[in-house]
């Protein structure tokens, strides 16, 4: 049988890339062949994993081996499509968690259909909408929560859309790049911080009546962060961490755990089942469809927060860029078509 070129990026080693062509087979039982038109870089993970910023023994230096395929977020159009599948048909649009190339097979449950009105460029971010709205979820919000973000990446810019449309009272954001800051205001947030988080402490207590706040979001997976956000966060607060980081064993206690009896909860976006079983509202296939809704309705607005565009052939740019640049670079498309 005859197979598909395609080509794919692969990491060889830290701070090493390389596009290679190699072949796929063609779909079979109920997979789909998609071509890929873009893919989006999560900046957070992958820059991660190319400087090899993590501690030995983590689960990041467990999972990292190479040749090491970067990437999980495409969209794109089916082209072909295995016997068994039922709802996908060639030339449907459709977006999917898989690694950067410019073609990939996969099973039909793992295929989202993009609906009328939301763009390739927009649709290609529902990974990291889910991952997001998994966190969001953990926070139990009540309307009118005052909300601390610190770290306005790409996931921080979704948090900012989030807890907005959950009925946020205040969002106060926190970041040292002027840019990102803009982009979260024009968003929702209600005050920005451009400074470290320690710096911010202040200015947070002074808007927040020095009660601190209902549930703070460490989203920078920075470690010395943490220790900082529990004293944000008012007595019986919570805090949200939903940034990975590459050295989780320094992610230190304070007093405040105790004396201000504070919930921490984590998040990881493979915590939902993939569809919707006995005492589970939200699955995971719910949770990517509500988001491509809040597209569809405008509710979420992606567009503005792209800011640089590469060729795959050129993505060895793209991670100079990231590395040189970090603080003025938002979202990183690369166009294959």
């Amino acid at each position: 049988m005859s197979t598909i070129t395609r080509k794919a990026i692969i990491f060889t080693g830290k701070q090493a890339m390389e596009i290679r062509e190699e072949q796929i087979p063609h779909p079979d039982k109920d997979n789909v062949l998609i071509e890929v038109t873009r893919s989006l870089i999560s900046t957070g993970t992958e820059m991660t994993i190319f400087m090899r910023n993590f501690a030995p023994d983590t689960h990041w230096d467990n999972w990292i081996k190479y040749p090491f395929y970067p990437g999980y977020l495409v969209a794109g159009i089916v082209t072909e499509v295995g016997p068994e599948v039922k709802d996908i048909k060639v030339g449907d649009r459709v977006a999917s968690r898989q690694s950067h190339a410019s073609h990939v097979i996969k099973a039909e449950r793992d295929v989202l259909k993009i609906p009328e009105g939301v763009t390739e460029d927009d649709a290609v971010w529902a990974g990291l909408g889910k991952i997001v709205q998994v966190g969001v979820r953990t926070a139990a919000h009540v309307l009118g929560d005052t909300v601390v973000i610190i770290g306005l990446g790409l996931l921080g810019q979704l948090v900012v859309q989030y807890v907005k449309l959950m009925g946020a009272g205040e969002i106060i954001a926190v970041d040292m790049s002027e840019k990102r800051l803009a982009m979260a205001k024009a968003h929702g947030a209600t005050a920005t911080i451009q400074s470290g988080v320690a710096e911010a402490k202040a200015e947070i207590l002074k808007i927040t009546g020095g009660r601190g706040a209902d549930v703070v979001y460490d989203v920078t997976g920075f470690p010395p962060v943490f220790t900082i956000a529990l004293q944000l966060a008012r007595k019986s607060g919570t805090i949200v961490v939903l940034g990975d980081a590459g050295s989780p064993g320094e992610q230190r206690l304070g007093p405040e755990i105790i004396t201000k009896g504070l919930r921490i909860v984590g998040s990881h976006d493979d915590i939902p089942p993939h569809y919707v079983t006995d005492g589970v509202r939200w699955s995971g296939r719910q949770i990517y469809e509500l988001f491509l809704t809040y597209l569809a309705r405008k509710q979420i607005v992606l567009k503005d927060l792209i800011t640089h565009r590469f060729k795959p052939d050129d993505a060895a740019k793209a991670y100079e860029l990231l590395q040189k640049d970090r603080m003025n670079v938002m979202a990183v498309m690369l166009d294959w078509k």
